[in-house]
C-alpha cells in the first residue's frame, strides 16, 4: 500500500510541476526537490523521465475522460453539455502551461501516441455524438457533417497550443482557447441553439459570480 501511495504522490506532484512549467524545463532533480524525496526513490518507481511522463499522461487522460463523461451523462441536451464543457475547459486551461502539448509531441513520442489515441477514440467520438444529438434536437444546423466538424474541433484545440500561431507574448492562452471554442459553437448552432447557449452561459455566470449578478 505504501508503495502505491508513494507512486501516486510522485505522479500528482509531477503533474503539478508540468502543468505550471511545461515538461521539458522540469528535471528529475526538480521533481525530487518538489516532493522532498530522493532521486533514488523516483527511479525505484519509474525507470526514467520518459516513463514518468507516460504514466502521468495516462493518469491525466483517464481523469479527463471520467470528468467529461460525467458532464455528458449529467447534461439534459447537447447545448447544456457544451456550456458545461466551456466552464470545465476554462478552468483546466487556466492551470495548464501551453508548452505541454508541444513538449509531448517533440520529446516524448510514447506519451504523444497515448494522447493521439485518446484524441481519436475519445474526444472525436464525443464531439460527433454531441453533434448528432444537437442536430436531432434542432440546436445545430442539419447540414453539418459531424465527421468533418469533429476533426475541425481537434485542430482548433491543438492550434491554441502552437506557439508559432499564438506566441505567448501576444496572446493569452485561455482567451485563445475560449475564442476558438465560441467560434466552434456558434458555427454549429441554429438560432434556437444560440439562444439556449446564451441562456446557459448567463446562468453559469450568475452561479459563479453571485455578487456580480446582484450588482
Amino acid at each position: 500500500m505504501e508503495e502505491i501511495e508513494t507512486r501516486e504522490k510522485i505522479l500528482e506532484g509531477t503533474e503539478a510541476l508540468f502543468m505550471k512549467y511545461g515538461i521539458r524545463s522540469v528535471t528529475m532533480d526538480d521533481i525530487a526537490r518538489h516532493l522532498s524525496v530522493s532521486k533514488k526513490t523516483l527511479y525505484q518507481h519509474f525507470s526514467d523521465k520518459d516513463e514518468l511522463v507516460f504514466k502521468m499522461s495516462e493518469m491525466y487522460l483517464e481523469r479527463s475522460f471520467r470528468q467529461y463523461e460525467q458532464i455528458a451523462l449529467s447534461s439534459r441536451n447537447s447545448i447544456e453539455e457544451l456550456s458545461k464543457i466551456s466552464v470545465c475547459m476554462k478552468h483546466d486551461m487556466e492551470n495548464l502551461n501551453p508548452s505541454m502539448l508541444y513538449d509531448l509531441q517533440k520529446y516524448h513520442p510514447k506519451a504523444w501516441a497515448l494522447y493521439t489515441d485518446h484524441k481519436v477514440k475519445i474526444i472525436s467520438q464525443s464531439v460527433m455524438r454531441n453533434i448528432h444529438q444537437g442536430i436531432s434536437d434542432g440546436y445545430y444546423r442539419p447540414e453539418i457533417n459531424a465527421d468533418i466538424i469533429a476533426i475541425v474541433r481537434l485542430i482548433l484545440i491543438e492550434a491554441a497550443f502552437n506557439p508559432e500561431l499564438f506566441p505567448k507574448d501576444r496572446f493569452n492562452f485561455v482567451e485563445v482557447q475560449t475564442q476558438l471554442f465560441e467560434l466552434f459553437v456558434h458555427g454549429m448552432c441554429t438560432e434556437k441553439g444560440k439562444k439556449l447557449y446564451r441562456k446557459y452561459k448567463v446562468n453559469t455566470q450568475i452561479t459563479n459570480h453571485p455578487n456580480e449578478a446582484v450588482l
